[in-house]
């Protein structure tokens, strides 16, 4: 009989995990305690207690191609960096076309996952799940996905602030906030500048009399656009330049890095500039902020030290009076309260966890928590390979580490962690993003291979090796392989620039239509100059011509 698996939560890792136990011929059964899927990117007017909660106007900080699902492309009109009502539109086209509401027991809660008295020899687990009636049921599965997320319990430290008891403003956390309606003609201070603090300070800025963004340590500040308007991540996130940052010095990439942001607006000038260097933790992904602090509506300020009546202290002494709410964008303590105590041996009780996914104390590897890391790319391309690791675990196809190792693995991991991330607690939930998705893609053996590429497909090599780490690489050979990861990749890029084409523009007649890569513009114009110095004179149009075709037809291009 097929192994029942049960799957917490019908978000995005739920999905995926879903529709990849179908794949490899397991029976998932979903537990979803909302009446939707979508999880953290189901936007609703109030937030309701122990659930995540976004606010109305949050767009996604990673491009389309590079957050997709593997075996799921997004539409191509769909813009690159998308409003989180059209992502909610994703999943829904995604659990349409692999049928997978049918897996989904809505309003039914996970109150508790126990090992079963025989757990040592089954590896099983007992599951109670209460339904929206109240009913409480006790079922027996064969393994767990923990898809609930770790958004849920927000951090608001105000016992860490004197004075707060007789604040007169309001104080609240990120999970509360909405829309700015409520601080219009306010004095608002933003305390935290992790990407949702930039993005709540912009916002309400905007509608404010006054906006403070209180940060401790500042935050190297990036756009979305890369050069020529694309999407940052799928110029950055190559396999070519993971293989410059490993060779090269840190210094020397951070220098170049650093100056590069620096030459658009001076991230010291600004108040911006942080202790740490750019590459040493995730950079704030924000294209407005500067500008509202060049407009003057936002202001940067230090850390908050105290409240006064009607106004707050910060570290450097300055105050600031009639301040009407502090809104703390302060992170979310990871919670689970349905798992067993005995999985959460962290500093601060927190999960361990093997490669951010197996608790090591397990004698049987039944159990997997999805989505339990931080890291500098997409979120949902790691899921899902979690999900598809954890699959293969689960059916003896692969094979973990002994429980002496996997800890060995876990402290060096932290120890490797710790110099860019002094706390225990973050140093542990760091991951390197490729490097990780090539380590589990290796476990799963859909790893690509690029010398055997190289000699047989050398057009997809090219894209491969020096194009964007898009999902679809992941899909190429292997367990779980799609038909359509070559087409998709080849196309990726036209993905890209479709919802840009709104408005047709013609090109000026000496601009080719193909991008040339720099080694074949010097080929080229190596040759065009030996003609130009042989003949002295004008290059003959012919000669154009045939350099036009040599570039266009050339697999190194476009």
């Amino acid at each position: 009989m097929a192994l029942r698996v049960a799957v917490v939560g019908a978000g995005s890792a739920g999905l995926i995990s879903i529709k990849i136990c179908v794949d490899e011929g397991l029976e998932p059964v979903c537990f979803e305690s909302s009446d939707d899927i979508g999880g953290l990117w189901k936007f609703k007017d109030s937030p309701e207690p122990e659930r995540t909660s976004i606010y109305r106007s949050l767009v996604v900080n990673t491009s389309k191609e590079m957050m997709c699902f593997s075996d799921f492309p997004m539409p191509a009109d769909y813009p690159n960096y998308m409003h989180n009502s059209q992502l909610l539109q994703y999943f829904r086209l995604y659990a349409k076309h692999f049928d997978l509401l049918k897996y989904i027991h809505f309003q039914t809660t996970v109150r508790s996952v126990t090992p079963t008295a025989d757990f040592s020899l089954s590896g099983q687990w007992d599951i109670v799940t209460v339904n929206r009636d109240g009913k409480e049921e006790r079922q027996v599965f064969d393994a767990v996905l923990v898809c609930s997320g770790h958004y849920t319990q927000p951090i608001l430290p105000l016992s860490e602030f004197p004075g707060h008891e007789t604040f007169s403003g309001r104080c609240l956390h990120s999970w509360d906030y909405k829309d700015a309606d409520a601080f219009r003609g306010k004095r608002v201070v933003v305390v935290g500048i992790g990407n949702s603090g930039g993005d709540i300070a912009v916002e309400i800025s905007r509608a404010a009399e006054k906006t403070f963004l209180s940060t401790r340590q500042g935050a190297w500040v990036v756009s979305r656009m890369s050069n020529n308007g694309l999407p940052l991540d799928m110029t950055s996130i190559t396999r070519l330049n993971n293989i410059l940052m490993k060779l090269l010095p840190s210094n020397l990439v951070n220098w170049v890095a650093e100056r590069s942001l620096n030459q658009k607006y001076d991230h010291r000038l600004y108040g911006l500039r942080p202790r740490h260097r750019l590459l040493d933790r995730r950079p704030l992904v924000n294209c407005d902020l500067p500008d509202q602090i060049l407009q003057g509506a936002l202001v940067m300020k230090p850390n908050l030290r105290a409240f006064r009546d009607s106004g707050v202290v910060f570290e450097d002494g300055t105050v600031e009076e009639n301040i009407d709410a502090v809104v703390f964008c302060t992170g979310y303590k990871a919670s689970f309260p349905f798992l067993p105590p005995a999985l959460s041996g962290g500093p601060d009780k927190e999960l361990t966890l093997y490669k951010r996914l197996f608790p090591p104390s397990l004698s049987k590897p039944t159990l997997a928590v999805m989505g339990l890391f931080q890291t500098k790319g997409p979120i949902q391309p790691i899921m899902e390979m979690q999900a598809r690791w954890a699959v293969r675990v689960f059916s003896g196809l692969s094979r973990l580490p002994s429980e002496k190792k996997m800890l060995k693995v876990i402290e060096c991991d932290t120890k490797r962690n710790s110099k860019s991330y002094p706390c225990p607690r973050q140093a542990a939930l760091y991951v390197d993003y490729m490097s990780y998705l090539d380590f589990m893609a290796g476990e799963i053996g859909v790893r690509p291979n690029l010398l055997r590429l190289m000699l047989r497909d050398p057009v997809l090599w090219v894209k491969v090796a020096f194009g964007p780490c898009t999902p679809y690489q992941y899909r190429l050979t292997g367990p779980g392989q799609w038909a359509g990861a070559r087409q998709a990749i080849l196309t990726q890029w036209d993905r890209v620039t479709q919802p840009f084409r709104t408005r047709a523009v013609p090109e000026p007649e000496s601009r080719s239509s193909v991008l040339f890569s720099p080694l074949l513009l010097v080929l080229g114009g190596a040759v065009i100059t030996a003609v130009l110095i042989s003949k002295n004179e004008t290059v003959p149009a012919q000669i154009l011509d045939r350099c036009k075709i040599f570039l266009k037809d050339s697999w190194f291009t476009g």
